[in-house]
This record gives structure tokens, sequence and C-alpha cells, in this order.
């Protein structure tokens, strides 16, 4: 990635999409490898893909299911672009109930910590690891 530079947005397998790509960002940082991360670690610790769309437009679905639905603030930081904003106003769903089952609240807090809307609220690299160094 090299800033400035346009990037594709159709990239990744669906389940793992960062939601900027999903609102056709084109300009993006390794932060949306870091929300890959948070949903192969929520697909661990439930045991099955946190945001299973079956579709772009499904996958935002079921994102915003356990998100809420994004503010036009947080939209502008996924795609400054993108002005189309007709979403049904959902709360987000505590994180605990989305991890019903008994987990370590470190688990919850790091995959909380991974999965927000807003690109530069996600954790980086080097705080995910060593989040993960204090689980394992």
């Amino acid at each position: 990635l090299v800033a400035g530079e346009p990037n594709i947005s159709y990239i990744c397998s669906r389940y793992y999409r960062a939601p900027e790509l999903i609102f056709g960002a084109t300009e993006y940082t390794t932060s949306i490898d870091i929300w890959s991360a948070g949903c192969v670690l929520a697909e661990l610790l439930l045991g099955q893909p946190l945001f299973p769309g079956e579709s772009a437009v499904d996958q935002l679905v079921e994102i915003i299911k356990v998100l809420g639905t994004p503010t036009r603030e947080e939209i502008r930081c996924m795609n400054p672009n993108y002005t189309e904003f007709r979403f049904p106003q959902i709360k987000a769903h505590p994180w605990h109930k989305v991890f019903h089952k008994k987990m370590p609240p470190e688990a919850i807090d790091l995959a909380s910590r991974l999965l927000q809307y807003s690109p530069s609220l996600r954790c980086t690299a080097v705080s995910f690891f060593f989040s993960c160094c204090l689980l394992f």
C-alpha cells in the first residue's frame, strides 16, 4: 500500500472484509488487515464466522447487526466519497452478549478493539501482538 495511491476495494474474503472496503474505499491502510484479524479471532471464539454475509450488502447488514448503524462520521472515516446513507437505525449489540459463552474478558476486549468502524480507532498490529501474548 502506498499512501495517496488508489487501491482496489474488492479484495479479501467476504466474511473478513473490512467495512471501508464494502463502502468502496480505494484509499485504505493496513487497518483492513486488523479488521480481518478481529474477524478471525471472533470466529475462533465463537466456532463460526461472526459476519456470515452472502453478498456485499448482506455482509454490511451482518456487521450492522453487531456494531450497530455507523454514524455519518464513521462512514466518512471509512470512505469520504460515500454519500449514500440510508440504513435503519440499529443499536450496537453488547460484546459480552455477542460472545455468549464464558470467554476471557481480555479476549472480548481485544475483539472489540479490532472490530471498529473507524480504521484509525482499530488497534495497531503491535498492540494486537502484545494483547495476544497476554491472552495465551
